[in-house]
């Protein structure tokens, strides 16, 4: 039989807990990125999502884990899938949401939903603050300071929303 390794503070170096981390970091902070740059999330950052999370699931709770990683992915398409087809988010974003949905499984995704919409109402408000703001400045220095449409990324509010969720489970 293996000895577990322990680290600093009396816990093991590797755990559940910790994948779920590096999964929900990586995938998050890189669909963070993308969406930011582009404007987009790629096809592959939703599967990662997913495969790590079913990677979780199985680790953490055996076959059954599997069970409840599908039915978080359900729940995550679901509850987002309402406001993709009201037109506030993009279709990468449900995917992303769903992808992590498999490692939150259905009982920490409604905290995941609220952790996401409080993130994104934030982000809005500093985006809409800082929009009007811009076009105050260019009008008060004689340039044609008009209102332009902006679009936020949601990504960043989803993978906030997700490692919120993980550390209000630590507590």
């Amino acid at each position: 039989m293996m000895a577990a390794l322990y680290g600093p503070f009396a816990g093991p170096l590797f755990s559940i807990e910790h994948a779920e981390y590096a999964v929900a970091a990586l995938v998050g902070g890189v669909a963070v990125a993308e969406d930011l740059m582009r404007r987009t999330i790629s096809n592959w950052l939703p599967i990662a999502a997913l495969a790590g999370g079913l990677a979780c699931q199985l680790a953490a709770n055996g076959w059954m884990g599997l069970a409840w990683g599908a039915l978080g992915t359900v729940s995550g398409f679901a509850v987002f899938l309402v406001f993709y087809l009201l037109g506030g988010m993009g279709g990468g974003d449900v995917k992303l949401m769903a992808g992590f949905g498999a490692m939150l499984g259905a009982s920490r995704l409604l905290s995941a939903a609220f952790w996401t919409a409080l993130m994104g109402g934030i982000f809005a408000a500093v985006v809409l603050l800082a929009s009007t703001a811009r076009v105050w400045w260019l009008r008060r220095h004689g340039a044609a300071g008009e209102k332009v449409a902006v679009s936020i990324p949601y990504a960043p509010a989803i993978a906030s929303g997700v490692l919120l969720t993980l550390l209000a489970q630590q507590s």
